[in-house]
C-alpha cells in the first residue's frame, strides 16, 4: 500500500489530484452496476400479482417482497458507506455486487415464499453494501469541478432513469416473459462488474490512527435505530399510526439515534463524526431530500394504481406510458449539468424543486375522463423536466465540502434520506389518499370516483412538499463548489488495482 498526500508524492506513484485515464471507463461500469440495483426496487412492483399466485404469498407475506429491500437498505446505508471508507471502497463494492448477484439467483429460483424474502433481503443489504461505496469511488474519480459536475449529472440520471423504466421492463417481462427473469437479468451485468472493476478503479480508503478500533456500539445504535424507523414507516402504511405495530418501532428508533449522538459525541473513533453535519448545504439537501422521494415514490405508487385500476391499463400499457417522464428525467439531467456551472447548484436545484412541485400539480387534475395524452403525459413531463434538473445538484451538494476520509458516508446518508423518504412517501401521502378514498366511499362515493379524489389530493400534497423543499433550498445553501475537498493536511490511501 502507498500512502500519498496532495502535496507531493512518492515517485511513480499518481497523486490523486491527477486524472486518472480510466475513470470515464469506470464511471460507465459503476453506472450499469447502480443501475441493475435501484432496477430491482420497482421492477418487482408490477409483478406483485404474478409472484403472489406462483408462490402462494399471503397479503401480510407478499408486502415484504418490497418492504425486505427498503428495510434492510434504509437500516444499513450509512454503516456500509463508512465501511467503505474504513475498510476500501472497491472491496466493500465488489462484495456488495456478489451479495446481490447470489441474493437475485436465489429470488430468481425461489419455489417458495420464504425463498423470495430471503432474496429480497439479501439484495437490500447487497445496496446498503455497494451504492455508497460506488459513488465514494466516483467522488475520487473525478477532480475536475467540470468533469465532476457532469459525472454526478450521469449518475443522478442513470438513477432517476432506472428507477422509472423498471416500471417499463417490469411490463414488458412480466406480459412476454416471467418474473424470474426480473432477477435473472442482474446476474451477467453483476459477473461483468466483478471481472473489470479491479481493472479500472484503485483501492482507496480513508487514513485511520493506528490501532483505532471500530465504534461498535455507535454502528449498533444507529443501524438499529433506522431500521426501527424504516420498520415503523413501512407498517404505517398498513395501519393507524396510533397503533403498537407503528409507534413501538417509530419511538424505538428515535431513541436509539438520539443514543447514537450521544455516543458519537464521547467516542474516540465515531462512526460519524457530528462534525459531519455542521456543513448547512450538505444537511438541507439531506433533509429536503425526504421531501423529494416522499413525493417522487408516491406519486410513480400512485400513478400506476391510477393508470391500471382506474383507467383500465394492461401491466405491459402501464409500463410503457412511463416512458415520457423517462425522457423528460433524462432531458432535465442534461439541463441541470449545463446550467449548474452559469448558474450554480443553489438555484439550480432550488427551480427545479419548484418546478417538479408544478408538474405534481398538473397532475392532480386528472380525473375519470382523463386520456393519457391531455391528461397524464403533461404533468409526467414538467415532473421529470424539472425533478431531472434537480438530481445532478443534489448529488453535488450532497457532497459539498466533503473530504476524501468521508466520501461513502456522505453518500450512505444521502441514500438514506432517499430510502427513508421513500418510506414516508408510501406511509403518508399513500395511506392519505387510501383514507379519503374509504371516507368518501362510506358516504356513497362512486368507488373510482373516491379513489382518483385520494390520488389527486395526495399530489397537491406532494406539490407542496416540492415547492417546501425549493424554499429551503433557497434559503438555506452555501455556494456549493463542485470539488472534492483535499486539503494538503489529509491523506488518502491507496493502492494499485491487482
Amino acid at each position: 500500500m502507498t500512502t500519498v498526500n496532495s502535496s507531493s508524492s512518492p515517485e511513480g506513484v499518481e497523486s490523486p489530484k491527477a486524472a486518472d485515464p480510466r475513470r470515464w471507463w469506470a464511471l460507465i461500469l459503476l453506472c450499469g452496476l447502480q443501475a441493475m440495483i435501484l432496477l430491482d426496487m420497482t421492477v418487482v412492483n408490477v409483478a406483485l400479482p404474478r409472484i403472489q399466485q406462483d408462490l402462494g404469498f399471503t397479503e401480510s407475506g407478499l408486502a415484504w417482497v418490497v418492504n425486505g429491500y427498503v428495510l434492510m437498505a434504509g437500516g444499513l446505508l450509512i454503516l456500509g458507506g463508512r465501511l467503505a471508507d474504513v475498510f476500501g471502497r472497491r472491496r466493500l463494492l465488489l462484495t456488495g455486487v456478489a451479495i446481490f448477484a447470489i441474493s437475485s439467483a436465489l429470488s430468481g429460483f425461489a419455489v417458495a415464499p420464504w425463498m423470495m424474502v430471503i432474496g429480497r433481503f439479501g439484495q437490500g443489504i447487497a445496496e446498503a453494501i455497494a451504492a455508497p461505496a460506488a459513488l465514494g469511488l466516483i467522488a475520487l474519480l473525478f477532480h475536475d469541478p467540470k468533469e465532476r459536475t457532469k459525472a454526478l449529472g450521469l449518475w443522478g440520471g442513470i438513477i432517476a432513469l432506472a428507477g422509472t423504466l423498471g416500471y417499463v421492463i417490469s411490463g414488458v417481462l412480466t406480459d412476454l416473459a416471467s418474473w424470474e427473469w426480473l432477477f435473472f437479468i442482474n446476474l451477467p451485468v453483476a459477473a461483468v462488474v466483478l471481472i473489470l472493476l479491479p481493472r479500472l478503479v484503485n483501492e482507496s480508503r480513508m487514513v485511520r490512527e493506528n490501532n483505532a478500533g471500530l465504534d461498535i456500539a455507535g454502528a449498533l445504535t444507529l443501524t438499529l435505530g433506522l431500521v426501527g424507523v424504516v420498520y415503523g414507516l413501512l407498517h404505517a402504511a398498513e395501519h393507524p399510526w396510533g397503533s403498537a405495530l407503528v409507534m413501538v418501532p417509530l419511538i424505538g428508533g428515535v431513541v436509539l439515534l438520539v443514543a447514537t449522538v450521544l455516543i458519537e459525541r464521547r467516542a474516540k473513533n465515531p462512526l460519524i463524526p457530528l462534525d459531519f453535519f455542521a456543513n448547512r448545504t450538505r444537511s438541507a439537501i439531506n433533509f429536503v431530500t425526504l421531501f423529494f422521494m416522499a413525493a417522487f415514490i408516491s406519486y410513480t405508487f400512485m400513478m400506476t394504481l391510477f393508470a391500471q385500476k382506474i383507467l383500465g391499463y394492461s401491466p405491459l400499457q402501464g409500463g410503457l406510458a412511463w416512458l415520457p417522464l423517462g425522457l423528460g428525467i433524462g432531458a432535465g439531467i442534461g439541463l441541470g449539468t449545463g446550467l449548474i456551472p452559469k448558474l450554480g447548484v443553489k438555484v439550480v436545484a432550488s427551480v427545479g424543486y419548484v418546478g417538479a412541485g408544478a408538474g405534481l400539480f398538473i397532475t392532480s387534475m386528472v380525473d375519470l375522463d382523463s386520456s393519457y395524452v391531455g391528461g397524464l403525459m403533461p404533468g409526467m413531463i414538467v415532473f421529470g423536466l424539472f425533478a431531472g434538473a434537480t438530481m445532478p445538484a443534489a448529488t453535488n451538494a450532497a457532497l459539498h465540502g466533503v473530504t476524501v476520509q468521508d466520501s461513502s458516508l456522505a453518500s450512505g446518508v444521502q441514500s438514506t434520506m432517499q430510502q427513508v423518504g421513500s418510506a414516508l412517501g408510501l406511509a403518508v401521502l399513500v395511506t392519505v389518499a387510501i383514507r379519503y378514498a374509504g371516507d368518501a366511499i362510506a358516504t356513497g362515493t362512486d368507488p373510482r370516483i373516491a379513489a382518483t379524489e385520494g390520488y389527486t389530493l395526495a399530489f397537491r400534497i406532494g406539490a407542496a412538499l416540492m415547492v417546501l423543499g425549493g424554499i429551503l433550498i433557497a434559503v438555506l445553501f452555501e455556494k456549493v463548489a463542485t470539488e472534492l475537498r483535499d486539503p494538503t493536511a489529509e491523506r488518502l490511501e491507496v493502492e494499485d488495482a491487482a
